[in-house]
Parts: C-alpha cells; sequence; structure tokens
C-alpha cells in the first residue's frame, strides 16, 4: 500500500508549513459528524500530505469539543496510512525545556468527556500497550537536527480534559505518576488513531513549564503571555521542520508494524451479530475484516 501522510495541528503549524490554501480542499460526510473544517490535500517535498486542523479554522472547538473521530475518519477516507500529530504542552520536567521538541512515547488518559471509540455497536479491544507507532516515532527521531532544537526521544504525556489548566497540585501530582509531559489532546486521538489501523505519531511543542514551577518573582503577567505566545510561534516553527524532514522518509518506510493489523484480533462480537448497517458504515475500518452479509 503507497504510503500517504496525514498531518494534524494548529492551524498555525498549516501557515508554516504552506499547506494553507493550496492543493484540494476536501469537505467529507463521516458516520461521526463534521470534521474541524475543510481537509486539505497536497504534496511537500513531493510527498503527498492530508492536512487538518485539529481546533478548527479560528480554533472554534476547545480540546474537549474537537471532533477527533470525524478528523481521523476522514483521513481514513482519504487514504491516510500515517499520521503526524503536533500539540502544544506543558513540561513536568526540568530537562525538557520549552522550545525543545519531545516525542512522546506512552500516556495516562485524563480525559472523560469525550467519545473515545469509533465502535459503539460492536465489541472491538485494540492493543494500546504502546499507544504511539514506534517505527514512526524511531523515523521522528532519526530526522532530528543536530543544529536545531533537542528532541526527546521518548516521554509519557498526560492528557487531561480542560478546558482550564492544570492547578499547582496536579501538576506536582501528575510528576509522581512519572509523567513528563501535560496536554490536553493526544487522546482520544492516540486511541482512535490505532482502531483506524493508523501509524501516528506526536511531535509534542513545550511551550513552559506547567504550573509546577512558579513564575520568578516580579514578572508581569503581560510579559508571562507575552513570552508563552512567543514560544508557541517557536516551538511550532520548530515542529514543522522536523515534519518536513521526517517526510521523505516515512514517504520511503515500508516495514511492517503491529498498527497495520490492530484489527486483527480485536473485535470480540460474534461476526454474524454484526448488522449489516454497522458494516457499512464502517467499512473504511473494517472492510478488511467484515464484508456485507449476503442475504
Amino acid at each position: 500500500m503507497a504510503v500517504r501522510v496525514g498531518i494534524i495541528g494548529s492551524h498555525g503549524l498549516g501557515q508554516v508549513l504552506g499547506v494553507i490554501g493550496r492543493g484540494d480542499s476536501h469537505i467529507l460526510e463521516t458516520p461521526f459528524g463534521p470534521h474541524a473544517g475543510a481537509i486539505i490535500s497536497t504534496e511537500l517535498d513531493g510527498v503527498p500530505v492530508v492536512y487538518v486542523s485539529r481546533h478548527g479554522p479560528g480554533h472554534i472547538h476547545n480540546a474537549t469539543r474537537s471532533p477527533y473521530r470525524a478528523n481521523l475518519f476522514a483521513l481514513k477516507m482519504l487514504g491516510v496510512t500515517h499520521v503526524l500529530a503536533t500539540g502544544t504542552v506543558g513540561s513536568l520536567r526540568e530537562h525538557i525545556q520549552p522550545l525543545q521538541l519531545v516525542l512522546p512515547d506512552q500516556v495516562i488518559d485524563r480525559t472523560y468527556r469525550r467519545p473515545c471509540t469509533f465502535y459503539d455497536d460492536v465489541a472491538v479491544h485494540v492493543e494500546l500497550g504502546s499507544p504511539f507507532c514506534s517505527t514512526l516515532r524511531q523515523v521522528l527521531a532519526s530526522a532530528a537536527d543536530a543544529q536545531g532544537p533537542a528532541v526527546h526521544p521518548q516521554a509519557t504525556y498526560v492528557c487531561v480534559e480542560g478546558p482550564s489548566l492544570s492547578t499547582r497540585a496536579e501538576s506536582l501530582l501528575y510528576q509522581t505518576w512519572g509523567a513528563d509531559l501535560v496536554g490536553m489532546t493526544a487522546m482520544p486521538e492516540a486511541r482512535l488513531a490505532r482502531e483506524a489501523e493508523l501509524h501516528y505519531a506526536m511531535v509534542a511543542l513545550p511551550t513552559d513549564y506547567d504550573s509546577w514551577r512558579p513564575a520568578p518573582p516580579g514578572q508581569a503577567h503581560e510579559a508571562l503571555l507575552s513570552q508563552l505566545s512567543h514560544n508557541v510561534q517557536a516551538v511550532t516553527a520548530s515542529g514543522a521542520a522536523l515534519i518536513r524532514r521526517a517526510l521523505p522518509r516515512i514517504a520511503e518506510c515500508r516495514h511492517t508494524c503491529p498498527c497495520d493489523s490492530a484489527l486483527a484480533l480485536a473485535i470480540c462480537t460474534d461476526r454474524a451479530r454484526i448488522p449489516d448497517e454497522v458494516r457499512t458504515r464502517l467499512r473504511p475500518l473494517l472492510g478488511r475484516y467484515l464484508s456485507p452479509t449476503v442475504a
């Protein structure tokens, strides 16, 4: 199967990558409602890519309301095989500095208000011991620029519901759990990607030290906000540069990986009891394993 890379990030990431306003624009109907704005299919450095802004144009969806299922289902409909996602995070560790990049390998899911599976009408239990694709993470790590910001090859990401940021007590608690980053977008995105047999990795973008580390005494609130805004732009640019360096390597990637067959042993419902309507509705996901029944 030909590799086609999907990219999920902010509108700002799309602007830095140069995909906004290029290529073809897609609005698709999915069983999970509308996706977050138009999806763009184009090429970057000769590699076919499909871009979706996670929060929609103008950041209209917060992390809880982002249409994760529709976004990923639409990418699957467009033939995407590999997904690179970005997301701003707070660092919970002194050695992971703002403006560096991180490739998480583990996640702690603290969300509780988001639809978290495609399979409401059939019992599907995917293996999620390694929630991010190890093959894709290795390709990203190999694309790191020695002259650029440090790229941490592993970290545990705690995904919180939001929309508010963590209290200091929560931030300190996450440290005791072994978490290295705190953010709001990795879940259910990583789980849904596995349910769709998509290779999925995240380039986490640390913008600050979260609330466990107090601001310097006397620093004005306005100055903190200005610094944060600068950090978001700078680390987004670094994340975009890493993605562009990785794209040609991903396009040439032909390694088999457990992500390719995540559903092979995960469908637990008696196949004879799965209605044709479900088989048809979820054909982009389950078509390899379930054909419509013959009356």
